[in-house]
Parts: C-alpha cells; sequence; structure tokens
C-alpha cells in the first residue's frame, strides 16, 4: 500500500467543493501572472501540474514579504513571485553565481525590479549526482519565508542539515520555511533510483532537528498512480509525481 504523510499531520484542503467559493485577491493576482508574456508556452505547459494559485496560497505567501527561493532553476516560479512581490515585496534567488547569470534575460524585464541575486556556494557533483554546498549565508535575519521546491532531496545529510540551519538563521521568528519534493515510501532502502525522492517521516525529522516546528502539510500532489518507486524521470512518471508539501515555521520566543 502506498504511504501517505502520517496521520499525525495536518492536512489542508483548499479548494473543496465548493466551485463557487470567493477568490481571494492573491490568487486573481497569481493568475493575472500566469497570464504574462515573459512566461513561455512550457512554462504554461506545467501549470497545472505545479498549481501555483493553489501553492502560493497554502504556503501561506503574501505579496509584502521579503522572500528567498533556494535553488530556482531555470525560473519557473521566480517569474510567477517576482511580479508578484515586485512593489511591497523582495525575492531574493539563492543559487551558485554563473547560473544566475543565466537568468538576466528574464530578470531584466519589467515586474523584476525587486528581484535580487544572492550568490551562495553551490556546485554540482557529477559523481554523486547531487549538489555541494560550501560555505552557506544568506545575508540577513529577517527573511518571511524560504522556498525550497523540488530541490531538498539534492543533498547528503551533512548539507540538508547545513541548509536547514541557516535557513532558521536567516528567518525572522514566525518565519515560513517551504519544502515540496517528490514523496518516497517511508523507510524505502537508499538505491540510485529513489535518489530524486525524498522520505517526508526523514526530511519532518531534519528540518525540526534545526529549531523548526511543523505547522502544515498538504497532499495536494497526492498522485495515485505514481507508485512511489521509479526514477522521477522516468517517462511513467515524469511530470506527474507524486510530491509531498511541508511548512514549517520558525518559533516566535514567548
Amino acid at each position: 500500500m502506498k504511504t501517505r504523510l502520517i496521520p499525525l499531520l495536518t492536512i489542508t484542503i483548499l479548494f473543496g467543493a465548493n466551485a463557487s467559493a470567493k477568490v481571494t485577491s492573491l490568487q486573481q493576482n497569481i493568475t493575472d501572472v500566469m497570464k504574462m508574456s515573459h512566461r513561455t508556452d512550457a512554462d504554461k505547459l506545467r501549470d497545472n501540474n505545479r498549481s501555483p494559485v493553489q501553492a502560493l496560497s497554502f504556503f501561506g505567501f503574501k505579496q509584502n514579504m521579503k522572500v528567498i527561493e533556494f535553488a530556482p532553476g531555470n525560473g519557473w516560479y521566480t517569474k510567477i513571485l517576482a511580479p508578484l512581490l515586485a512593489e511591497k515585496g523582495e525575492l531574493h534567488l539563492a543559487y551558485n553565481a554563473q547560473w544566475l547569470s543565466d537568468l538576466d534575460p528574464i530578470l531584466s524585464q519589467k515586474g523584476f525590479e525587486s528581484t535580487i541575486k544572492l550568490p551562495i556556494e553551490l556546485s554540482w557533483n557529477n559523481q554523486e549526482f547531487r549538489y555541494d554546498l560550501g560555505k552557506l549565508s544568506f545575508g540577513m535575519n529577517d527573511a518571511d519565508m524560504i522556498l525550497n521546491i523540488r530541490e531538498y532531496h539534492n543533498f547528503n545529510l551533512a548539507d540538508k542539515t547545513k541548509l536547514n540551519n541557516e535557513a532558521f538563521n536567516v528567518l525572522k521568528p514566525g518565519g515560513l520555511y517551504v519544502i515540496v519534493d517528490h514523496t518516497r515510501r517511508h523507510m524505502a532502502v537508499e538505491t540510485r533510483e529513489l535518489a530524486r525522492r525524498e522520505d517526508p517521516v526523514k526530511v519532518i525529522l531534519e528540518v525540526q532537528s534545526a529549531g523548526f516546528i511543523l505547522e502544515k502539510s498538504s497532499d495536494m500532489f497526492y498522485r495515485p498512480d505514481d507508485e512511489l518507486r521509479y526514477e522521477v524521470g522516468r517517462k511513467t512518471v515524469t511530470g506527474n509525481t507524486d510530491r509531498f508539501t511541508l511548512v514549517f515555521r520558525k518559533p516566535v520566543a514567548k
């Protein structure tokens, strides 16, 4: 039987059967950004699977936040986040300096004025098929949210610990740390086939050990036809993997 998130987690369902539910201003703004011309057809093809309206609403995202997007890749989320944060917030892109330069054509466009490059020591390990983190510092202590979307699996335990500790340090009290990643069956034996999947129970324990509190989780990306045993790039599951969504909060001192 396929393992879902442990029962003690709070599962939040955002979009119920009531189709007439009022659309919030944030949801409308996200929808408007998704229609903007800087997003390519390839970007839009991923919209249904990634559900940014539902996801960002669940994360607790607000348009006046100071947000760190960790390892933004080709900028799929950046293209949505940046215009949303342009007027009242900030978007910081934490990535290898050279890879950040590849995003320059996007960042030079209108609506990206509040997007800031945040170079970090990050390299790709071809032998182990994962990232290596060097000295890590985001250079702030007042971030409202950190987004780690489908990247947590790319690190060994030592670097995950380093990343989680720095996330705790840079967030303000009450700040949110969001992790979305491909699901691995609980306690599954480590194999190359499962290298890009994560056991959500282990992730929860690892992040909690850095001082975070698990605030909520969601099964919005539950996919019943993903058997949790294939490499996420295989044609049978690619673009349709089961993913867990976890939102952690940095405690507020009493």
